[in-house]
């Protein structure tokens, strides 16, 4: 039974990081909480059938591969093997998990590794060997596993794993049972397969969109009527040179900045940035510089604003950093509003690839002077 479940899950898993990598990441580095019910296979030298139970955990986005989850956990099963013999196997846990994920996309396949305390207690009645057993061991506990979390949406999500769990019992061990020492103590392996629902919290505001104000409409001066005067036929006026822009707009491929399903700006973004940064330093008279931040369409659309805003903000950061003043740079985020390619039809890695146009940051003078210019 444990080996069954164990292969089925390695290969879901596998089959999942396979898939994962398939939409924006959603990490922003969000507590969770994962309340939810397990199913017990019980090690073959406690006597108890399989069982289940309930657990609840906190969970933290440490970083794009690593989070942490730590929590309670408590199952119980019907002692079995033993003719004649009633009563219950109880098992009490409290751990701290690290898992490494694979992805942070809406679906995140990852592997475990834990420790903490357990407790296992076991109290059977009903036949002369085992009529006074009734012994708790609280001991060291390990774990190691497997599972994937899905997001539903950037708040909501569902969690699976399967793990292998090792602790120490007293009492109840075949050995005991058929012998005389009640008290013997035994490393036990329990598989445990938990089901729970993620319910993350704590999700940043959207970065509002500050318009320029409009100026004031000047005051009407009544002023007297002109004497009459003769009519002079005006002399023409030479054309005037046509206003030419001081800084093209630029546009930068987000994974050239960031790398798919990352955050953190990259050595070959920051290169790019440089040149951003020189010629808005070398135009003073542009007046405001636009940072705009697009996504593509894999995702919710409030998630994708929200990546859209938080990159935008950080190559504007990167920009203040260059010595750019802040006061010239606005950082706005369109989602997922305006894609260049539409990539009908296409499906699976392929769409990740038509799609890359999408998932792009532009960098525009919105205003400008220019001598001359009106």
């Amino acid at each position: 039974m444990k080996k069954n479940l164990i292969s089925m899950a390695v290969a879901a898993t596998l089959s999942i990081a396979a898939f994962a990598a398939s939409a924006e990441d959603m990490y922003r580095g969000a507590w969770y909480a994962v309340p939810g019910v397990s199913y017990l296979s019980t090690d073959g030298d406690l006597n108890a059938n399989n069982g289940g139970g309930a657990f609840i955990k906190l969970g933290k986005e440490l970083s794009e591969s690593w989070d942490i989850q730590g929590g309670i956990g408590y199952n119980t099963a019907k002692e079995s093997g033993i003719p004649g013999a009633t009563g219950r196997y109880k098992d009490t846990t409290l751990g701290l998990d690290a898992l490494y994920m694979f992805s942070r996309s809406n679906f995140r396949p990852f592997l475990l590794a834990g420790i903490g305390a357990g407790r296992n207690k076991l109290s059977y009645t009903g036949t002369p060997q085992v009529n006074a057993l009734d012994n708790t061991k609280t001991s060291w506990l390990a774990n190691v596993g497997l599972g994937a979390q899905y997001l539903i949406n950037d708040s909501f999500g569902l969690q699976a794993d399967i793990r292998q769990q090792w602790s120490r019992a007293k009492g109840g061990l075949v050995d005991t049972i058929n012998g005389t020492n009640g008290n013997a103590t035994e490393t036990v392996s329990n598989t445990l397969l938990n089901l729970g629902g993620i319910f993350r919290f704590g999700a940043p505001a959207p970065m509002p969109v500050v318009a320029a104000a409009e100026p004031a409409p000047a005051a009407v001066v009544a002023t007297p009527a002109p004497a009459p005067v003769a009519e002079v036929a005006p002399t023409p006026l030479p054309a005037a040179e046509a206003c030419k822009p001081t800084l093209e707009t630029i546009t930068i491929s987000a994974e050239k900045l960031f790398g798919f399903d990352k955050s953190k700006l990259q050595d070959d973004g920051k290169a790019a940035l440089d040149e951003v940064a020189a010629k808005i330093k070398g135009n003073p008279d542009l007046e405001l510089v636009l940072v705009t931040g697009h996504t593509d369409r894999i995702g919710s659309v409030a998630y994708n604003q929200k990546l859209s805003e938080r990159r935008a903000n950080q190559v504007k950061a990167y920009l203040v950093s260059q010595g750019v003043e802040a006061s010239r740079l606005q950082a706005v985020g369109k989602g997922k509003s305006e894609p260049v390619e539409a990539c009908t039809g296409v499906k699976g890695k392929k769409l990740i690839q038509c799609l890359a146009p999408n998932r792009r940051v532009v960098i525009s003078a919105e205003k400008q002077r220019e001598s001359g210019c009106k």
